[in-house]
This record gives C-alpha cells, sequence and structure tokens, in this order.
C-alpha cells in the first residue's frame, strides 16, 4: 500500500475514491452476470449446432452412400464451391462479437439429363453441413472473445471488491484517527496554554 498523506484534502480525496468504487462496481459486477449468461448461451448454441452436425453428416452419408460410381463422388466435392461468408456484428454485453447469417455458394451448372436425381440431394445436404461448421467456428469465435472479456471484467471487479474499496476504508480510517488525535492533542496544549496564562497572571 502506498504510504498516504494525513490531511484533510487526501481524506477527501480517498472519500471521493470510494464513492466512484462503490458507484462502478454495480455496474461492473452487471456485466460480469451479462457475460456468463452469454457464455452459457453460446455453449447451448454450440450443443444444437453439434446435434445439428451429426445429423447433416448422417444425412450426407446417407446419400452418398447410393452413388455406385466414384467419380460422382469426386464431382459432388468439386461442384460445391463457397463464395462468400455472410456474418454481421453485433454487440453483446459491450463486446463486438460475429453472427453468422449464411453461405453464398457458386451456382452450379446442372445436367438434368446426366445428372442423377440423388445428386441434387446429396448436394444441398453438403452446403447444409458446410454451413454448419461455419456457423460452428463463428459461435467459437463469440465465445472466445466473450471469455476473454469476462477475465477482463472479473479481474476488474475482483480489484475493486478486495484491493481498492478495502484499501480506501483502510486510508479514510487511518486519517480519520490522526486528524482526531491531532484535534484532542491541540485542544490539550490550548488548555495547558490556557492554564500557564492563568498561572502567571495570579503570580504576578
Amino acid at each position: 500500500m502506498a504510504k498516504i498523506k494525513l490531511t484533510k484534502t487526501e481524506l477527501k480525496s480517498q472519500q471521493d475514491a470510494l464513492k466512484q468504487y462503490r458507484r462502478f462496481l454495480p455496474t461492473l459486477q452487471l456485466k460480469k452476470q451479462q457475460l456468463q449468461m452469454e457464455i452459457r448461451n453460446t455453449n447451448r448454441l454450440l450443443e444444437e449446432n453439434k446435434e445439428a452436425l451429426s445429423e447433416a453428416y448422417r444425412l450426407l452419408s446417407s446419400s452418398v452412400a447410393v452413388f455406385a460410381e466414384p467419380e460422382l463422388h469426386r464431382t459432388l466435392g468439386e461442384s460445391v464451391k463457397i463464395r462468400q461468408i455472410v456474418t454481421r456484428t453485433t454487440n453483446i454485453a459491450g463486446v463486438s462479437v460475429p453472427v453468422f447469417e449464411k453461405l453464398e455458394f457458386e451456382p452450379i451448372r446442372w445436367d438434368g439429363f446426366q445428372t442423377p436425381y440423388y445428386y441434387f440431394d446429396a448436394n444441398t445436404e453438403l452446403q447444409a453441413l458446410l454451413a454448419l461448421r461455419i456457423k460452428e467456428k463463428v459461435i467459437a469465435e463469440q465465445h472466445r472473445l466473450l471469455s476473454r472479456e469476462l477475465l477482463t471484467t472479473t479481474q476488474r471487479v475482483n480489484l475493486f471488491e478486495k484491493v481498492k474499496i478495502p484499501e480506501c476504508q483502510e486510508n479514510i480510517r487511518t486519517i480519520r484517527i490522526y486528524l482526531s488525535d491531532m484535534d484532542t492533542a491541540a485542544v490539550a496544549r490550548g488548555k495547558i496554554a490556557k492554564r500557564k496564562v492563568g498561572e502567571e497572571a495570579l503570580a504576578s
């Protein structure tokens, strides 16, 4: 703890600092709660997306299983090309995070006569699977950013609760005791001086 000046000016400074810490602490605590809630929400979204991915893999595997020719497997993978990942940015508990919107794919030129009917379903399922995989990455990035902010906010809450506020309270107590002792000593000196003046007056 830094050495403090035992003055009325320092007492006022410590009281102002304590008031400021107490005013900001509830805001930080609320932000901490909001971040914890949002992190739980991203965990839920990741779990839901994981289940959706498992189902998407199952559907795609079922469709691809009917492909008799290996060439069709290769053609399917080559036909699905991502043109753009569309995201937006939103503010969650004071943190800017990305939100997945959609995937845009390059258009495919179909040959209706040469392409088997099940190829269309498999193509759609592959696009859905890719979208879920990208969405998972975006949600994971949300989780990372929110977790980082939660760590910073928790550190500030702990700093205020466990260091700054108790430090100010102790400084105020120390200064008040000192000033009170100085007032008491001043009164005592005044009484002694007054008594001496009285004694000297009687002696003369």
